[in-house]
């Protein structure tokens, strides 16, 4: 099968095959547990370093204590950290949420902002998160890049660049603004379940004919 040669053309098709693949909004793909732009951001800044799963789980607690920014923001750090502890470094991230809350109540009026100037003046919130936020909640352009993200783009060819905030932009060329959160989920979770990192199962995965790393003998393999 003869399939698209550019890298424009693979991301249109990667696209398309991921969406039937993965369906649902960028809302309905977060795997992250929460009900509102709050409960979003602190999750998300929890989960650096740690699963989805265990950061679900430890925020019900988290929230069930400091359901607004305002209780966040005037929360005694030590409580933080015993509810939070098991994500890791619970220090450091005891220290981003309360100051994003902090940063929330005093400089936003106790509401996430959704522009993305904004939110990265926020502690513990880079573009990463910042993209989760505005694509997932706010349901406005943001294309997160995790390692699953930059590891499946570079096979797709779809970009050379190793430098997230990079990749993002070169994705950014390539990809509709509306398609841009849901893109990014569909490949994170497409590398946790067939494009592995040390394993890709070609075998079972949909874009396999024209991703330039296929691993199978009809594929036009490229170097990793």
């Amino acid at each position: 099968m003869s399939g698209p040669r550019t890298p424009k053309g693979r991301a249109r098709e990667t696209v398309v095959r991921l969406a039937d693949a993965y369906p649902g909004t960028a809302r309905e793909l977060c795997a992250l547990n929460h009900n509102n732009s709050y409960e979003l951001l602190v999750a998300t800044i929890l989960s650096a370093q740690t699963t989805d799963v265990r950061v679900n789980i430890v925020t019900p607690a988290l929230f069930a204590r400091y359901p607004t920014p305002e209780t966040l923001a005037a929360a005694n750090p030590s409580e933080v950290e015993e509810i939070i502890r098991s994500t890791g470094f619970y220090q450091a991230k005891t220290r981003s949420i309360v100051g994003m809350a902090q940063g929330v109540v005093e400089r936003f009026g106790g509401e996430v902002p959704s522009a993305m100037e904004d939110l990265v003046t926020l502690p513990g919130v880079g573009r990463k998160t910042a993209n989760v936020v505005r694509s997932v909640w706010f349901d406005l352009p943001g294309l997160p890049v995790d390692t699953h993200v930059t590891r499946l783009s570079k096979r797709l060819g779809l970009t050379e660049e190793t430098d997230p905030v990079k990749i993002e932009y070169a994705l950014n060329a390539l990809v509709p603004a509306k398609e841009r959160g849901a893109l990014s989920l569909r490949l994170i979770l497409h590398g946790r379940r067939v494009c592995l990192a040390r394993a890709p199962r070609c075998e079972d995965c949909v874009l396999e004919d024209f991703c330039p790393s296929s691993r199978l003998p009809h594929g036009r393999r490229r170097g990793r």
